[in-house]
């Protein structure tokens, strides 16, 4: 099914399987979208933790065993936003087992899958089980946000319910936003601008984490993208992050806080930082500035 963007696609998923009181499982720290998608359906989110390795799958199987018995659960397996880490092949097995195991459908959002540094990918999740996921993706990270179009890809049943639901909501994605794309791909310069793009955003990244790891005070963490846009730093816990946020805005930085990132009211300690746009030389500029703020607050 096209979408009008991977947004669209999350809440036709919502729309259609969710009801007040069901229980959703999302990753934590997650997309802050997927939050308020599933929020708006009054669903009961349980947040389960992330590692270096991605979504912590024993700790989702004790909830499990426990007595959780989630719809569904989001998950952003590939450089994930916001903390830029990737599920293991061994978790993304064991994952799909526990959806088939339990009966809970696993969304898939796939949004930075395509700009992996090394260009290689592991299996996805729908790939190894079509029959519990939905994969969700957009163009938007990989061509550009104003076409907004995006897809879902899953069992019959289940996408047959998205195109009903999308008829009561915009009826079809854009068909000039669709050629375009079209065009494009055929021609192979969306291969081409690929190469580009994992270089670049490579680059940056690893100017950022050198610029971390020069400026940065001892107990401060983040961690190490093998692609997407983001790392996720994390101070000590009495650090607010809401009040170096404002503080790095005066001096010219711009990050984004970690609360809105969970929907428990953790995070306070943490922030998002994005790599991808900024100019190569003013990361250096941007991180020096970012942690005197932090260097700051210890004198």
């Amino acid at each position: 099914l096209l979408t009008s963007g991977g947004v669209e696609a999350l809440e036709l998923v919502a729309k259609s399987f969710l009801d007040r009181g069901d229980d959703v499982i999302v990753e934590a720290p997650t997309y802050l979208g997927a939050i308020m998608a599933f929020r708006s359906y009054e669903t009961k989110l349980t947040a389960v933790a992330l590692d270096d390795g991605g979504l912590d799958v024993d700790a989702l199987d004790r909830e499990l065993a426990a007595g959780l018995r989630p719809k569904l659960l989001y998950t952003i397996p590939d450089h994930q936003n916001p903390a830029g880490v990737t599920l293991s092949a061994e978790r993304r097995h064991a994952l799909v087992a526990l959806a088939q195991r339990y009966g809970f459908l696993v969304v898939e959002d796939v949004a930075y899958r395509e700009l992996g540094f090394d260009g290689e990918a592991l299996p996805s999740l729908w790939s190894l089980a079509p029959d519990a996921v939905v994969q969700i993706g957009t163009t938007s990270k990989t061509f550009f946000p104003g076409v907004r179009l995006g897809w879902a890809a899953g069992p019959a049943e289940i996408v047959s319910q998205l195109v009903v639901a999308k008829q009561n909501t915009d009826q079809c994605a854009g068909a000039l936003g669709q050629k375009l794309f079209e065009a494009y791909a055929r021609s192979g310069a969306m291969d081409e601008q690929l190469v580009r793009s994992r270089s670049l955003y490579a680059r940056r990244c690893g100017r950022m984490l050198a610029a971390l790891e020069r400026t940065m005070p001892a107990g401060v963490k983040w961690t190490t993208p093998r692609g997407g846009f983001f790392t996720w730093v994390t101070f000590p816990d009495d650090l607010d992050t809401v009040d170096l946020t404002r503080r790095a805005a005066a001096a010219g930085v711009a990050v984004v806080p970690g609360a809105p990132f969970f929907p428990d009211g953790r995070g306070g300690s943490s922030l998002r930082v994005c790599f991808s746009k900024v100019d190569d030389e003013l990361i250096d500029v941007g991180i020096e500035r970012l942690a005197a703020l932090v260097a700051e607050r210890g004198t």
